[in-house]
Formats: C-alpha cells, sequence, structure tokens
C-alpha cells in the first residue's frame, strides 16, 4: 500500500504550525528589529504574568511522581502485563537522557555557572567571586538541571504512554485528555492542541539549535584560528539537521539508538578528561557538597522566588522552565512510545531519577571546575564570558584543562551530536503528530514529512541566531514554552486522575 494512503497527512496539524513559523521567519527578515522588540514584549509579559504558575506546576509534578511511585499505579506495566519491552535498560536510559539533554548541558553548563558566581542577586548579600557565591552558583546548578526540569518531562511522558498503550487511543497530544473529559478531548479541541503544541517544540528545538550552532562556530573558529561568520553558522545548521533527519529516517533502532550510545559514551569520555586533567578536582567534592546543601535548604523558596530579586528569577529559574515546558509535550510523545513493557515505577526512574542524578554528576564536574577556575584565576572566565559572550567558553575551559586539539575535536563532536540525538527522536515524534495512522504497530512517520521539519527546525534557528543572537534564542525558549505549560498542567491533571481511580486506564503487573 502507498506510504500516503496508509499514512494520510493530517493536513491541519501539519500546515498551521509551519504557515506561522514559516510567517515568523519572514517577518524577522523583513522587519528584524521590530520583531525583536515585539518578541521582548511578549516574552516580558509572560515572565512578569505567570512566573508563580511556572514554578509551582514544577513542584507540584515532583510531589504528585512521588505519590504515584508509592500508589499502587506505581507497579503497573504500560502495555499490560504481556506488553514486551523494545528496547534493553541500557538502551532506554541512553535514549532518554539524549532525548532530553540536547546542547543545553554543555552550552549552559559552563557559561551559566559563571554569572551566579560573578553576578549573584543581590538580595542574598553575596560577595561576586566569594566561595558563597560559589556555592550559591552550584545551588543554582542543580535546581535548573536535575529534579524539576525533568519532572516536567517525566509527568508529560507518563501520561502519554499510559494513553497511549493502556488505553490505546490515538498518537495525538489530545489523548492526554481523555482521562479528564473522555472522547471529547479529541476533534477540533484536540487538533488545536497538537498545532500549539508542534509549534511549541519547534521554538524550543530552534533555541536550543540556535546555542548548538554558537557553540559549534566558537570551536571550529577557535580551532582553525579564522571567522567563518553567518556562512559557517549557516553551514553547520544544515550539517546537523542533515544528520538528525537521516537518523530519524532510520528509525528508533538503527539511527536514534545508536546515534545515543555514541553520545553517551562521549559524555562520560568528556567527564573522565575533566576529573583527570582538572587542577582543582580536589575542591569538587567539597564544592558539591555545599551546593547539595543549598539546593536541599533552599528548594523551595528559590524555586518560587521567595529569597531572591524577581527579575532574576524570572530571567534565570522561569526562563529554564519555559525551554523545558516548550521541549516536553512533543518530546512526551516519544519518551512515552520508549517506556512499553516496563513498569510506571521504571519509567519514573529511568526518566526523572537517573537523568536527574547524571546532570548531579555533570554539574559537579563541568560547573564546578568552572566556577574553581575562575576563581584561582581571579575571574578570567568570565572576563571571557562577558567580553566575547558565551560562544567560545567551553572551548577555553578545556582549552585551560589541555589536551589540545584533539580534546577540543571531540569536544565539537559530543556539542554536534547533543544536539542530533535530541532533535532526531523529537522529529520522529512531530513527523508522527502530524500523520493519521500512526500506531504502536505503525510507529513512523513518511521520509518526506520528516524532512520538512528538520528543515523548518533548522531554517527558524539559524534565523533567529543572525536576527538575534543569544538573546532572541533565550526569548524563542519562553515563547514556545508557555502554551505548553498548559497542555502539560493537563496531562499531570490526567496522571492524577488514573492514579486516583485505579481502574482500567493501566492493566495491573503480574505477580
Amino acid at each position: 500500500m502507498p506510504a500516503s494512503r496508509k499514512y494520510p497527512l493530517n493536513r491541519p496539524v501539519f500546515f498551521t504550525p509551519l504557515v506561522v513559523l514559516m510567517a515568523a521567519v519572514l517577518l524577522s527578515l523583513w522587519q528584524g528589529s521590530a520583531f525583536l522588540a515585539f518578541e521582548t514584549a511578549i516574552n516580558d509579559w509572560i515572565l512578569r504574568s505567570f512566573s508563580p504558575l511556572f514554578a509551582w506546576a514544577g513542584i507540584a509534578f515532583l510531589a504528585l511522581l512521588a505519590g504515584i511511585a508509592l500508589s499502587p499505579l506505581g507497579g503497573h506495566i504500560i502495555g499490560g502485563p504481556q506488553a514486551i519491552p523494545i528496547l534493553t535498560r541500557w538502551r532506554w536510559f541512553a535514549v532518554t537522557l539524549c532525548t532530553t539533554i540536547a546542547t543545553g548541558i554543555l552550552f549552559w553548563g559552563a557559561a551559566e555557572p559563571l554569572f551566579h558566581l560573578n553576578d549573584p542577586p543581590a538580595m542574598l548579600g553575596l560577595e561576586p567571586g566569594s566561595d558563597a557565591a560559589a556555592t550559591f552558583a552550584m545551588s543554582t546548578m542543580f535546581l535548573h538541571w536535575t529534579l524539576t526540569p525533568y519532572a516536567i518531562y517525566t509527568v508529560a511522558g507518563l501520561a502519554f504512554a499510559l494513553v497511549y498503550y493502556n488505553l490505546r487511543e490515538p498518537f495525538s497530544l489530545s489523548s492526554l485528555f481523555v482521562p479528564l473529559i473522555g472522547q471529547r478531548a479529541h476533534g477540533p479541541v484536540g487538533t488545536g492542541i497538537d498545532i500549539v503544541c508542534l509549534y511549541a517544540l519547534v521554538a524550543g528545538m530552534a533555541a536550543s539549535l540556535g546555542a548548538g550552532v554558537l557553540a559549534l562556530a566558537g570551536g571550529i573558529e577557535g580551532l582553525s584560528g579564522l571567522s567563518g561568520g553567518a556562512p559557517l553558522r549557516w553551514a553547520i545548521a544544515l550539517a546537523i539537521v542533515a544528520t538528525f533527519v537521516v537518523s530519524a529516517a532510520l528509525g528508533l533502532r538503527r539511527g536514534i539508538t545508536r546515534l545515543s550510545l555514541l553520545n553517551i559514551w562521549l559524555f562520560f569520555a568528556i567527564l573522565l578528561f575533566v576529573l583527570v586533567a582538572n587542577p582543582a578536582t580536589g575542591r569538587l567534592p567539597t564544592l558539591g557538597l555545599s551546593g547539595l546543601g543549598d539546593y536541599v535548604d533552599t528548594f523551595l523558596p528559590r524555586s518560587v522566588g521567595a529569597d531572591v530579586d524577581p527579575d532574576w528569577h524570572r530571567q534565570w529559574t522561569i526562563f529554564n522552565w519555559g525551554n523545558w515546558f516548550a521541549w516536553a509535550p512533543v518530546t512526551a510523545l516519544f519518551l512515552g512510545r520508549l517506556a512499553v513493557g516496563y513498569s510506571v515505577r521504571a519509567f519514573i526512574l529511568f526518566n526523572l531519577l537517573l537523568p536527574a542524578l547524571f546532570g548531579t554528576i555533570w554539574m559537579i564536574v563541568i560547573a564546578g571546575t568552572t566556577i574553581a577556575l575562575d576563581q584561582q584565576s581571579g575571574g578570567s572566565l568570565y572576563a571571557v564570558l562577558t567580553s566575547v559572550g558565551p560562544d567560545p567558553l567551553l572551548y577555553r575551559l578545556f582549552s585551560q584543562l589541555g589536551g589540545g586539539s584533539p580534546v577540543l575535536v571531540l569536544l565539537i563532536g559530543a556539542i554536534f551530536l547533543s544536539y542530533v540525538t535530541a532533535a532526531d527522536s523529537n522529529v520522529s515524534a512531530m513527523s508522527a503528530l502530524s500523520t493519521n495512522g500512526i500506531s504502536p504497530e505503525t510507529p513512523e512517520a513518511p521520509l518526506a514529512v520528516k524532512i520538512v521539519w528538520g528543515t523548518v527546525v533548522g531554517l527558524v534557528a539559524t534565523v533567529l541566531v543572525a536576527a538575534a543572537g543569544i538573546d532572541g534564542i533565550r526569548m524563542m525558549s519562553v515563547l514556545g514554552g508557555f502554551p505548553a505549560l498548559f497542555v502539560i498542567l493537563g496531562a499531570a491533571l490526567s496522571l492524577a486522575v488514573m492514579a486516583v481511580r485505579g481502574r482500567h486506564e493501566a492493566a495491573p503487573a503480574q505477580s
């Protein structure tokens, strides 16, 4: 049967966000400064008006997942007692981790702690560059990169896994609302949800790809000694898009899983190199423990911005939540698809606890090294950050650690793969969302749809970088995360309903 008949295109879901995104790209090219001003105004309004909702949602998700893990629902098997997993536990962890972290953990893992170390919130009364500021910086990295952001993904992914495999609802974000409002979730309202979330994900992916393009350009220019400018950035974006489209076209087992396994070993190699080469490695345990202690002590007030300046809280914590929310709805489709054959508790372990543990280790090693070296050098890394920007910072850090060009090439490869492995899984999910007839038995969308969405993400990201730089990237994250926030809140309510009812939403596990 021809692909066009077997997998008919979901035209409203496919074309509506595509047209809106292309219009935004054209408008930014035609009226760049006016478009950026408009984007800034919307971004500021979202941050002012909805910061408390973003903040309390993350806290509520953690509480909900803890309750579900301890409830009878925690022992239920996704897909029913006879379901067979499609991935081993190690492959499941590799794909899950690489799907969710993208380039952020590399790009911001080195840059962000320097801001917190050298420019902490005024309300805290910390001396910039001091040991107290270093503790605050580490604590903030744990807040922004461990439990709360992964709770956003886990709530949405678990809700979708249960409605897709156990309730046999369609591969659609509207299915997340079936436990709440029944089959009324489908139809025009459901189509609208899919459209909004596709737009949100493209915004979030474009922001992440933009950061990746900047990081890769900084590394290549540092290695070559040349300034590639806009042509280099376009070439990098093209190479990334081509790679993740090919990987997504190969499917889960042949493309996405293999790249994820390679990527996770590159992460481990980077951690090992830093631990061996870092002259300040002996300080990392102390810095990590002090940061973890502060994180635990201040988790609730700092999550809601009670003990820091409101502007700082909005521009850092809420910005981060906006970025994670932007990815979450469509990423949830992919994460939920991976989970068949495993228990609800295993889902929470592999999507929340283990990735958060990896994020904790990464921040102790990478962010901790950045903080320690900056303190030892009297702020030399922060001077690079403020004078040149975040693009070359990661490479400057690794240059200080030694290793030369081979290590920088390894780092460039890790950044490249980090975005590719995150993007190919989401392009796969976006394409499936745009296609009718997707089911557990026929999970892959046509190649042409994947190519279109991959190209759109690359185009939006590259134009965004050229027009607005890193500030435009940050705002795009918030613009994508705002509508996604309400979708994930709905998913959380559905998950709570399934846990409370304890009926046929999930089949009981075998004893």
